[in-house]
């Protein structure tokens, strides 16, 4: 029995079958070696081999045969018990109460579901929320102000139709869905884990993609394409197979069997996962080390599609036809061996240190003059893509536990039984790769039309009928509505697979076209909408969103296609052309990507999360790139009309596709208008003449800061005492009260600002203390906006004095000149303070002072304009960050 049973590798013994035997394959050295210091005697293998003929008898107990397999399947009553595995049907359509609603099937099956519950749908859509919501949807870009007039303008009644129409036939929509599509094919530019090199050409299969969709590729042949590429290796669907061949080639980090048995393993468990969820919505790679725990997938199943991947390879193959492939070829072949003639006659012509002949420099010179023509009318390179190219047709084993290196049952490869309604054929051709995309595209295959559609679906809605998009099994969410589901399925496949055509229909539904707004009671009765009654308000991706803000600003390159660029934050192409590593960690663009919730393209992607940082909207205030997107656009609404209350009209119209209204155009106008107040002659501080001609700036002595103004809490409401109870005393000030940012602790940040005043004196004198940190807890003096001269308290570590200082500006160059004084607090923790006392101008040195002349280091580069401000708050708004 033990014999018979056998461990990780399978029964030792098959009773009557010695050539599936492992004993006999080993002591025939077939497999293992065994006995391992020595072959067994031709006779003695001859007596095991009679005696597995006959039965394996075995004194006292009989031969058992085969283990039964542990889990037996019905397929029969499986395909019954879930509602995946069952065929897929055209249902009639629902009966409604309020036919008027029902622009199409798709608001029938709708309808009926809130009726049914007693609820209703949501008003339609305004014409500017739909425009905006179908443009962004179709293309990723937001229309222009001209689009957005010409479609509110526009009375007939296809008007809504012609729309759609004229966004699915521009190239923006390949680019756009393509994008979609790479996040299920996991597509990156390589760069992983486990020595996964650069993929140089992948943006082939990138650009096929979006081409593929632009020209409304049946969705059957996207698939058979990108399975097992076609027919024609010179075709121009030929980087199709980058689905395939762009997936991460494990390496093994060592030379033992082991470590290379690993990587193959993980290599072909990558192509099955893909394939599996992307096409199927299953996970099949469940079953990888054992039968699938919920589904009806056997780890023999899952052996049948691995044997497939099993028998390709992933090639760089020419993408050019064969004559210009022909052509360098010959070309380079002639440079080589003109290039060998000329070594070869220089080897000859010095042996034994000889000098060469007058001949045979000629003949050198000759030859050197022929290889250089030849390089010069060289043909270019043609270009080359990454496809998947079959290597082999033979059945894998099972690898039991997962490890190829214990073999089991041989399985055949052909489709999953689940998905059969008889046993599948072997496949026989080649790798498999046809016949497997053959099974998966027949028309009766219960999953493949009704994935797709739910895809489609979600990135229209927001929402997946199926909210597990790559997981239909039964572990997975079952529809919200099966039947609209299946509706769509049917339609999707007798319209010959046409993608733009579901779009079509999704999007002229009653259903698309239903507001977002909230309803309080609906919301009560179904807060997650899983009854469709509005629309689902959601953000854009992160793609929508950097592209929206280069079109609005006038910045965006819609060159289409082509290599990807490494500099994504100040490129201004679309955001699909920028190079993806695998795990997100080499480029600038990884980290800016995955910042907005931009999956890790380790594996096949369902759809994205939507997170809420402070880091986010950290980046929008922050960052160089808004900034130079504010500067872009406000230069743009700065020239487009000439007073500010249009300019505010027209960047309402760019962004949000809207007018103000009047308290958005109240706002912007007062925050503008701060800059020409600012600009006007200012009103000189008061200052009285104490003793020697000295000009009082601040003593500081009142019960609060008077005309000078604050930001932040750091300076509290007013002056503080000399002597800080329980923190600090202060000496070398002059009076009752001083500047101190101490207000709360050292957890509050700010500003102290002076009214406008003119310099009258050589010098300005006052007395500081507190932190010593340039920029961050200083005094500065600004002439015309720009900080002219600075300094900072002594403290920078524990144990410093709080000792007020002298320090002194001399400000001789700017006489009559207006000026302000800013006290800043702009850090926090220990130290992170300042103290100020007794400002005040004179022509006099002071004595025992420190002069302090450093160049300030509080100057912005980056610092913006009113306008520029204003444009950047606008572009990190929500209204344009989000679809309503």
């Amino acid at each position: 029995s033990g014999l018979t049973k056998g461990g990780d590798s399978g029964p030792v013994v098959i009773a009557g079958e010695p050539q599936k035997s492992l004993l006999i394959a080993a002591i025939q050295y077939r497999d293992n070696e065994m006995p391992p210091d020595g072959k067994l005697a031709a006779r003695q293998i001859a007596t095991l081999v009679k005696w597995v003929e006959m039965g394996a008898p075995w004194p006292k107990e009989t031969s058992q045969g085969l283990p039964r397999q542990a889990k037996q399947y019905n397929w029969q009553q499986l395909r019954r018990e879930h509602w995946a595995w069952q065929p897929v049907k055209r249902p009639a359509l629902p009966a409604v109460n309020d036919p008027q609603w029902v622009q199409n099937p798709i608001d029938a099956f709708i309808l009926a579901r809130l009726e049914s519950a007693g609820m209703q749908p949501a008003i339609a859509a305004d014409k500017r929320n739909l425009l905006r919501r179908a443009y962004l949807d179709l293309t990723g870009l937001p229309p222009t102000p001209d689009e957005m007039k010409a479609f509110s303008e526009d009375q007939r009644p296809d008007a809504y139709q012609r729309m759609i129409d004229n966004l699915l036939a521009r190239p923006q929509y390949g680019e756009r869905w393509g994008r979609h599509w790479l996040d299920v094919a996991r597509y990156s530019d390589g760069l992983g884990g486990f020595g996964q090199p650069r993929l140089p050409h992948a943006y082939q299969y990138r650009d096929w993609i979006g081409q593929a969709l632009n020209r409304d590729l049946p969705y059957d042949q996207f698939i058979r394409l990108q399975i097992a590429g076609p027919t024609d290796p010179g075709s121009a669907d030929a980087p199709a197979t980058g689905f395939l061949a762009l997936g991460p080639t494990y390496k093994s980090d060592g030379g033992d069997p082991d470590s290379k048995a690993q990587a193959q393993s993980e290599t072909l468990d990558d192509r099955v996962d893909t394939f599996s969820r992307g096409f199927l919505g299953l996970t099949v790679s469940c079953a990888r080390c054992h039968d699938h725990k919920f589904d009806p997938i056997p780890t023999i199943d899952y052996y049948s599609l691995a044997g497939v991947f099993n028998n390709t390879r992933s090639a760089i193959s020419p993408f050019a036809p064969a004559d210009m492939v022909q052509q360098f070829q010959q070309s380079q072949q002639t440079i080589k061996q003109l290039d060998a003639a000329i070594k070869k006659l220089q080897a000859e012509s010095t042996k034994g240190g000889r000098k060469p002949t007058p001949e045979e420099t000629g003949q050198l010179q000759k030859l050197r003059d022929q290889s250089a023509e030849a390089k010069r009318t060289a043909p270019a390179k043609y270009p080359e893509i990454h496809t998947l190219v079959d290597s082999g047709s033979r059945d894998m084993p099972v690898a039991l536990r997962g490890n190829l290196r214990k073999p089991g049952p041989v399985a055949p490869r052909r489709s999953l039984r689940i998905l059969s309604e008889t046993e599948p054929q072997p496949f026989t051709q080649g790798s498999g790769r046809r016949e497997l995309a053959a099974a998966i595209t027949r028309p009766d295959n219960p999953l493949t039309a009704r994935v797709m559609v739910n895809r489609i679906w979600q990135h229209h809605l927001g929402r997946a009928l199926v909210r597990t998009p790559s997981n239909f099994g039964t572990l997975g969410e079952a529809p919200t509505h099966p039947l609209l589901l299946d509706w769509l399925a049917t339609e999707f496949v007798s319209s010959g697979w046409s993608m733009k055509q579901l779009h079509r229909t999704i999007m002229l539904s009653a259903t698309y076209q239903m507001s977002s707004r909230f309803n309080a009671q609906a919301f009560a009765r179904d807060g997650d909408n899983r009854l469709i009654w509005r629309m689902n308000p959601r953000r854009l991706e992160v793609e929508a969103w950097r592209d929206s803000l280069l079109t609005v600003s006038g910045e965006l390159d819609q060159r289409l296609g082509g290599p990807p660029t490494e500099n994504l934050l100040n490129s201004r192409r679309r955001t699909l052309y920028t190079v993806i590593s695998r795990n997100r960690d080499r480029f600038e663009s990884d980290d800016f990507l995955k910042l907005f919730d931009f999956p890790t393209p380790r594996a096949t992607s369902a759809g994205r999360k939507t997170s809420t940082v402070p880091q986010q909207f950290l980046f929008m205030l922050n960052s160089p790139f808004m900034v130079n997107r504010a500067k872009a656009l406000a230069l743009r609404l700065e020239a487009s009309a000439a007073d500010d209350s249009t300019r505010i009209a027209n960047a309402y119209q760019l962004l949000f596709s809207r007018q103000p209204s009047s308290i958005e155009r109240a706002m912007g106008l007062a925050f503008l208008q701060q800059d020409k107040v600012a600009k006007e002659p200012a009103t000189v501080a008061k200052t009285t003449a104490p003793k020697g001609g000295d000009l009082l700036i601040a003593d500081f002595e009142g019960p609060n800061y008077g005309d000078w103004k604050t930001t932040g809490e750091a300076f509290g409401p007013g002056p503080a005492a000399g002597t800080l109870s329980g923190q600090m005393t202060v000496t070398g000030f002059q009076g009752r009260g001083l500047v101190n940012s101490f207000y709360r602790g050292d957890r509050t940040t700010g500003t102290l600002t002076s009214p406008p005043l003119t310099i009258q004196r050589k010098y300005i004198h006052f007395l500081v203390g507190g932190g010593k940190y340039p920029g961050a807890t200083c005094i500065n003096l600004l002439v015309a906006g720009k900080a002219v001269r600075t300094a900072t308290g002594p403290n920078n570590r524990g144990g410093g004095s709080e000792k007020l200082s002298w320090a002194t500006w001399d400000v001789s160059e700017f006489l009559d000149q207006q000026a302000t004084i800013q006290i800043i607090d702009q850090r926090t923790g220990g130290w992170g303070h300042i103290n100020v006392d007794q400002l005040f101008q004179s022509n006099q040195q002071q004595e025992a002072s420190q002069v302090v002349q450093e160049k300030p280091t509080i100057i912005v580069k980056s610092k913006l304009t009113r306008w520029q401000q204003y444009a950047q708050v606008l572009l990190s708004s929500n209204e344009f960050m989000h679809l309503r």
